[in-house]
């Protein structure tokens, strides 16, 4: 039986392990520490055999060299045009990346870095096609543009939409309240993030993740997956009259949200 359970690592990141509860086979994604990942293999009684990479910041490949010490043979799949250099089989956007009976389709996903990818596999785990998105799509937001545009990060972003509703998705950091705190402000209006918001603190009340969410949900209620929809594009219009923006795209109203979150 397949699952994905999330492994804390730093203050806020999420580690994800697929494993294979019958061999005791696990994939991580994104070990931006080793001593989190270890005790979980070792508590679990399961061996590590693959890591995925999204992108090269610290926070997400940072245990790999420790990992690849501990499991020699562990592939070590990620983008081809990565700054960081650990990566064993890399691939590019368009490519498949297997673990066993599993396929994951390779997403170019630019924005957050240049050389940033995300996996998404159809094959339901857990019940639902999985995407294991790094720090390009979070709950009820997105990443910052370190490296690339607006244009890109939007495509990217489009690209992701365009997944089946049902597809869970796994980022990588627990940012949820703090983007919704910033969709609220623009939105105040919005009933459905207002519920929403109320659930996800009763979560983290308990202490417990608002990760994953769904992608029916993100299309519904993230304002970084909504730059077209009417409600999102009017706030959109008075911020940047408000701050001398260019209105006169979706990419330019994408880079308004981004740079009124930049600026929250």
């Amino acid at each position: 039986m397949l699952t994905v359970h999330p492994i804390r690592a730093f203050s806020d990141n999420y580690i994800w392990c697929l494993s294979d509860t019958e061999t005791g086979r696990a994939l991580v994604v994104d070990p931006g520490q080793a001593r989190p990942v270890l005790e979980h293999l070792n508590e679990h009684h399961l061996r590590l055999d693959t890591i995925l990479v999204t992108h090269h910041h610290p926070d997400h490949v940072g245990g790999v060299p420790e990992l690849h010490t501990h499991a020699p043979d562990c592939r070590i799949i990620g983008p081809a045009n990565s700054p960081f250099k650990g990566i064993s089989e890399p691939v590019q956007p368009g490519a498949k990346a297997t673990w066993y009976e599993l396929a994951f389709s390779v997403l170019g996903v630019p924005g957050h870095t240049l050389d940033h990818i995300a996996y998404f596999c159809e094959t339901a785990v857990n019940g639902r096609p999985i995407l294991f998105c790094g720090d390009t799509l979070f709950v009820c937001g997105c990443g910052r543009l370190f490296e690339g545009s607006p244009g890109q990060m939007r495509h990217s972003l489009e690209a992701i939409r365009s997944l089946p509703e049902s597809t869970a998705v796994y980022c990588a950091h627990e940012y949820t309240l703090a983007n919704l705190r910033f969709a609220r402000s623009w939105l105040p209006e919005d009933a459905n993030l207002k519920a929403f918001e109320d659930h996800c603190k009763k979560l983290r009340e308990k202490d417990e993740p608002t990760v994953p969410s769904n992608l029916a949900q993100e299309r519904q209620l993230n304002p970084f997956l909504r730059w077209d929809d009417p409600s999102v594009e009017r706030a959109a219009l008075a911020y940047c009259e408000q701050h001398n923006l260019p209105s006169d795209s979706a990419d330019a109203i994408f880079a308004a949200i981004r740079h009124g979150k930049d600026n929250f």
